[in-house]
Formats: C-alpha cells, structure tokens, sequence
C-alpha cells in the first residue's frame, strides 16, 4: 500500500511539475463542466474575482481546480459523488463537504495529496501574478 501511494505521489508531482514548466498543458484538455466541477468552481471564482488577474491566469486557476475536482472526482464511488454535490449545494466549501463523507483512509491520503498539489499549483500561478505586478 505504501508503495502504491509512493507511485500516486510521484505521479502527481511528476503532474504538477510540468504543469508548472509548461502552462499550456493546464490550458490544452478541453473539459466540461457539469454537476460537482460547476459548483466547485462557483466557489472558487469568487475568490480569484478579488484579485487583479489577466484573463490568462484566471484560466489557468480555473484548469487547475477542474484538474482538481476530475482527481477527487475519480477516488469516490457514485454514493460518494451524490453526496459530495449535495453538501456543496446546501452551502458547505469543498473541505467541508469532503469531511462529511466519511472516506477511507487511503481516500483521505489521496484527498489530502491532490489539495496540496493543487495549493503547490495556484501558488505558482499567484506568485507569478505579483512577480508581473512587482515589475510594473
């Protein structure tokens, strides 16, 4: 088990790390929007309104939480997912709504792995963004 949560790891490091060198690899996969990502995007989109960003940056965060809802999307089972859409519809933010489900134990490694990839993610973008404001 170990070994296979070394192998995910590596993975999304290995994911995160050519996200980061490459931005157009976030930009390149269409995806749709439906259901869970719609909701859990609302969430998001709010936050970076506050913010001063290009419309280039507010895409790229918008691929990495898609990216990040697929990821979540793809370690729950359909109860799991029902659920999940419903607690984020009655109002509940994504880390909200993610404890109420009482996951597993390796589900909850594999959550708290792909919220910190993500978070690694929107840093870069963020710290690109003021290093652009800072050079203005």
């Amino acid at each position: 088990m170990i070994n296979k949560f070394t192998k995910i790891i590596f993975v999304l490091v290995t994911i995160v790390t050519l996200a980061l060198l490459i931005p157009a690899i976030a930009l390149a996969t269409p995806t749709q929007i439906e259901g869970i990502n719609s909701i859990i995007i609302a969430q998001a989109a709010t936050s970076s309104l506050e913010l001063d960003l290009t419309p280039q940056e507010r895409q790229q965060l918008q691929a990495v939480h898609q990216r990040r809802n697929k990821e979540i999307k793809a370690i729950l089972d359909s109860s799991q997912r029902a659920k999940l859409a419903q607690h984020l519809r009655h109002g509940n933010n994504l880390n909200q709504a993610l404890e109420k489900l009482n996951l597993r134990s390796e589900q909850k490694d594999f959550v708290k792995a792909i919220m910190q990839l993500t978070n690694l993610k929107i840093k870069a973008i963020l710290s690109r963004h003021s290093l652009i404001l800072g050079n203005k």
